[in-house]
């Protein structure tokens, strides 16, 4: 098993003995050549992986075998050997796309350090171009599993957003798909080939997402032991998803307008102000405009990030797509799974179509594949879906679902519909009377009766 395939274009010829016969040693496959012309036609004919090049050579410099090399395939990697006291010459080879130079004589141990470094970085370039591939496939607009107007409304602005430079809101509840969408605004945009680079929001303290975002010098702060680039810096060029931006601190969102306004930042504990190409896509699953109402986050930055909004519906309100999700995650997880699975039973997909999903698509995803794991044959029963949704039927009049199984989340929010359904029917529907009840103020009783789905 070899390496990797390495041309050693080297017009002298103990040279370039010396240098084949050391790397065939290393396992690589070696093709010797003793002159430019003749190893660019090598080059042409065979499947090359690596080009190590003297520089100064009778018919053609190494500079000239570069640049045809890289005209030929400029995936190919390229190392120049120099003289001693020709270092200008190697900067400017690797400034016209050279991996790197060794200076003559030629320490073996460092060719195979400097070769095997080279290798390594062509194949991490061309994982990253075969997944960038992938992603694009997945994340195209038409991979978007959809039975419903609303999604298709959903696909269609989208789709006309991503043409552009504007800026992005997509609201809607956890595990609608915000970030699927936002991915799919990427890959088909004039951006694809640049970075998509998401962060989560909540999941961060104040000071660790402005660190995040922006980016820490050395010694900002306790731990900062050296300088790190944040995520506005990494997406430079392509687009940051900034995912739960509802959570953001006011501090931090001063900063985040900033950038908005003159695509310029400075890093933690820095003075040097960098400007970023970046398109922002944002997402939450709160209300803005209450928050803006109650002080909890800026007038202007909302306006800012809501250029073109997009509204994900819950899935409850979009059950044209129930069926063909359900087809799409079944088809995905049996092949996962090395299953096959026909499709669902009359009772189990009747159990499907009622439920009303308050963790969305992903929720149903999970119970999806849970079934098809399961599942004894090849029809997916209502006795293989988690037991929170299949007692659905046989629960109290409230219909807001089943305390007992799933996991803690969903048992959790459960409970809180069981509750709250309790205290609005012993209120007569007062929502005042209702939160005084439950102990939480009447805000927050709007809030969760609007994330639940209840009235």
């Amino acid at each position: 098993m070899n390496n990797g395939t390495i041309l050693v274009i080297e017009d002298e010829t103990a040279q370039l003995q010396t240098l084949t016969g050391f790397l065939e040693k290393q396992r690589f496959d070696v093709i010797g050549s003793l002159s430019g012309a003749e190893g660019i036609k090598i080059a042409r004919e065979r499947n090359i992986d690596l080009v190590l090049t003297d520089y100064r050579m009778p018919d053609k410099d190494g500079l000239e075998v570069l640049r045809e090399i890289k005209n030929i395939n400029p995936e190919i990697v390229v190392i120049l050997m120099t003289a001693y006291g020709t270092e200008g010459i190697a900067v400017q080879a690797m400034k016209e796309g050279a991996f790197d130079y060794l200076t003559k004589p030629i320490y073996l141990d460092e060719l195979e350090i400097i070769v095997r470094k080279a290798l390594e970085r062509k194949q991490l370039v061309s994982e990253n171009v075969e997944l960038r591939r992938q992603l694009e496939g997945r994340y195209h607009f038409h991979e978007i599993v959809s039975g419903s107007a609303e999604i298709e409304e959903v696909i269609n602005t989208a789709g006309r957003a991503a043409r552009s430079k504007a800026t992005v809101l997509i609201r809607g509840e956890s595990g609608t798909g915000k970030e699927l969408i936002a991915r799919a605004i990427h890959y088909t945009s004039p951006r694809k080939d640049s970075p998509f680079v998401a962060v989560n929001c909540a999941a961060l303290s104040e000071n660790l997402l402005e660190s995040e975002l922006f980016g820490h010098e050395k010694g900002a702060f306790t731990g900062a032991d050296k300088q790190r680039r944040g995520r506005f810096e990494q997406a430079d060029g392509g687009t940051i998803f900034i995912d739960e931006v509802g959570d953001i601190p006011l501090s931090t969102q001063v900063k985040l307008l900033r950038v908005l306004q003159e695509r310029e930042f400075q890093r933690v504990g820095g003075n040097e102000t960098i400007k970023v190409d970046v398109r922002v896509i944002a997402a939450t699953n709160k209300d803005l405009e209450e928050m803006v109402e109650n002080n909890e986050f800026r007038e202007d930055l909302f306006y800012r990030l809501n250029v073109i909004s997009i509204r994900i519906p819950p899935l409850r309100e979009r059950r044209n797509d129930i069926s063909p999700l359900i087809s799409h995650f079944i088809s995905r997880y049996a092949v996962e799974n090395d299953k096959e699975i026909e499709g669902v039973s009359k009772e189990a997909m009747d159990v499907l179509m009622k439920y009303d999903y308050p963790g969305n698509v992903r929720e149903l995803e999970n119970a999806i594949e849970r079934a098809v794991v399961m599942a004894r044959g090849t029809l997916i029963t209502a006795e293989d879906l988690p037991v929170h949704i299949r007692s659905t039927r046989s629960e109290s009049e409230s219909g807001y679902g089943s305390v007992a199984g799933g996991s803690l989340p969903e048992m959790v929010e459960n409970l809180e519909r069981h509750l709250i359904a309790d205290a609005l029917a012993e209120s007569d529907g007062n929502q005042s009377k209702a939160a005084e009840l439950l102990g939480i103020s009447e805000r927050n009783l709007r809030y969760k009766l609007k994330k639940y789905g209840m009235k």
